[in-house]
């Protein structure tokens, strides 16, 4: 395989080349690395770049020098599968990394064009671009790096570089899980002892607890990740047996019913209903109802009754599954005190609004990217959402967090909490693959 690197530092590549594996994939002769220096395809006394039009500052190198050297490194090893980076770029990631093998082992020749300054011409990536990577949401001094770290990813899974190919496939980033710990001797260092049952020579036992203690690492540290690329049923099973317990309690009681009057709301069947099937699609453990209203608690009772019965359960089992997780309860107070006796610990409150910038209040804001934050503390999470015109200012500080809004691209911002709280699930832990199998 051939890999043209078109730089203005190739001097940068020059140790790189020679280093560990990529010195032995070109010793082998499995790969070669052809760097070119673009200031060799500009006529003498001339500028490589030019400044940007507009009102914009800095430089780009200009689309005839870039021409030049794709030109005469094709015209050498054949055409070529052409790789720019940019910020704007797709995101690197170990699948797109196995892609890209597959259509370079088919190429042959792989062209890398990490750019400087400002970057080049628009018009040189829409004409000859095959793919533009970017390794995270940072901003560099240039593309060499982003090159190397493309160049290391490749050449790894190469057979003929790594021949353990095993190990590869079961490292990090291979799969939805991260790699197990490893330990090696000593087997106590600085207070820290090697786990007893990865010394014990049963292969069972410790296959067993290096796959669980994959999972913990990738739920805590990594969960976005784990979320988009979990396919199979064994391994939702055992992430949902490793999650921590999640809750669900909707008031209607502490509730905005005017823009500043505090009162209860009435329960609605809906929202016990598809509240209810969300609730149980996601595996929360519980969906709390609370109201102080004893008429309202008669006729919630009597419906949560008919589908807890026999003539409910025969006319629809899979909405009993659901409705046998309600519990309607007087107060968050009681919500709190049952999730105690539940769990035996006290849970993290997660409140919701759809308008947290206009509210004075105590609770961390967090996003849907904040799970490691919340779950770190290794407790019971309840979501609390409210009904009417949304909680009061005394539930948002009674809460731990609160969740930033839901938004789109509107200024429309009147969802109803039944919509609400599958979006707030989905987002907070459900599965959303980048990959279909095919």
């Amino acid at each position: 395989m051939i890999i043209s690197i078109l730089t203005l530092f190739p001097e940068l590549y020059k140790e790189f080349s020679k280093t560990s594996l990529i010195g032995r994939a070109t010793q082998k002769g499995v790969m070669k690395l052809n760097v070119k220096n673009l200031f060799e395809y500009a006529l003498p006394k001339t500028r490589i770049d030019s400044p940007v039009f507009g009102h914009n500052s800095g430089m780009l190198l200009r689309p005839e020098i870039i021409e030049k050297a794709i030109e005469e490194q094709e015209k050498i090893y054949k055409s070529s599968y052409k790789i720019f980076f940019s910020p704007q770029g797709k995101k690197l990631d170990q699948n797109l990394l196995k892609d890209l093998a597959s259509k370079i082992h088919q190429k042959q020749h792989l062209m890398l064009l990490p750019a400087r300054y400002e970057g080049m011409d628009s018009r040189v990536e829409e004409y000859y671009a095959d793919l533009i990577i970017s390794i995270g949401d940072y901003v560099l001094m240039g593309g060499d790096l982003p090159a190397m770290v493309l160049i290391e990813g490749l050449t790894r899974l190469l057979p003929e570089v790594v021949s353990n190919q095993e190990s590869i496939a079961n490292e990090s980033f291979s799969g939805p899980f991260f790699d197990h710990p490893s330990y090696t001797l000593p087997v106590i260092w600085k207070g820290f002892k090697v786990p007893d049952i990865v010394r014990s020579g049963n292969h069972k036992e410790i296959f067993n607890w290096q796959r669980s203690k994959a999972i913990e690492k990738t739920i805590y540290n990594n969960f976005n990740w784990l979320r988009s690329h979990i396919l199979n049923y064994e391994d939702i099973q055992e992430v949902k047996n490793k999650l921590p317990s999640h809750y669900i309690v909707l008031m209607h009681d502490h509730v905005l019913v005017e823009s500043d009057r505090v009162g209860t709301s009435s329960v609605t069947s809906l929202d016990v209903h598809d509240i209810a099937r969300s609730a149980c699609t996601f595996g929360l453990k519980k969906y709390f109802i609370v109201t102080p209203l004893l008429d309202q608690q008669k006729i919630i009772r009597k419906l949560l009754n008919f589908w807890l019965e026999e003539s409910g359960i025969s006319y629809n089992i899979t909405r009993h599954e659901a409705i046998k997780n309600v519990i309607l309860i007087s107060s968050l107070e009681e919500v709190i005190t049952k999730i105690i006796e539940i769990e035996g610990k006290e849970p993290v409150l997660i409140a919701t609004t759809a308008k947290s910038k206009e509210v004075e209040n105590k609770a961390k804001a967090i996003t849907y990217y904040d799970q490691d934050e919340v779950w770190s503390q290794h407790k019971p999470v309840l979501f609390v959402l409210g009904t009417a015109r949304g909680l009061s200012s005394y539930i948002i500080n009674s809460c731990d967090y609160l969740l930033e809004p839901i938004k789109g691209f509107s200024s429309y911002n009147h969802l109803s909490v039944r919509s609400a709280a599958a979006i707030i699930f989905d987002r907070w832990f459900g599965i959303n693959p980048k990959n279909i199998q095919k």
